[in-house]
């Protein structure tokens, strides 16, 4: 089924989306990889404040390539979403309400997603000239030095994504390796 969603998404709105939905995001989401997700878990280790509020927020596994002349981005193709997994679980306990990547994601994550109602969706990887089209604003807001890693606020349009876990736990990847 197709669905047009905001962002940020409400517990509602997640609990409508079922595993194989066809989304459309429309609103802010923000971007972090590797090294923000390890800053992140630094922060709350030292029990500061993270730059963003996760409540509700959404989370593209994304690194972008530098933005051609009059565009806010480059190329916007997601990351593998299994390198974020060990920090995935606390994140979603703070109230992240879904997470944007490609490919599988470990238990722990889908145990934690199921526990607080939230949802993984998957990028089409190999578009990201197709996904940046969707990315109408980008603006860095939390650690800078960190490049293309940096965490950033989008400001998004119409954004594809595929439901790949959704908040019961239906797993599209395990249910297509079933041929269910």
């Amino acid at each position: 089924m197709e669905k047009c969603i905001k962002a940020p998404i409400d517990k509602e709105e997640i609990a409508s989306l079922k595993s194989g939905d066809m989304v459309y995001i429309t609103g802010t989401i923000y971007t972090a990889r590797d090294a923000a997700h390890k800053r992140m878990a630094e922060a709350l280790a030292d029990q500061k404040a993270l730059p963003i509020d996760l409540r509700n927020n959404i989370i593209y596994y994304m690194g972008p390539s530098p933005a051609r002349e009059g565009r806010p981005i480059g190329s916007a193709g997601p990351t593998t979403a299994s390198r974020m997994d060990k920090y995935t679980p606390e994140l979603l306990d703070l109230g992240l309400g879904g997470m944007i990547g490609k490919g599988k994601r470990s238990k722990d994550v889908t145990d934690a997603i199921v526990r607080n109602k939230s949802i993984y969706f998957a990028a089409i990887g190999g578009a990201g000239a197709l996904l940046s089209k969707a990315i109408v604003e980008s603006e860095v807001i939390a650690y800078d030095d960190l490049g293309t890693e940096a965490i950033r606020k989008l400001r998004v349009e119409n954004f594809p994504a595929i439901v790949v876990i959704d908040s019961a736990g239906d797993n599209l990847y395990e249910r297509s390796a079933q041929g269910v």
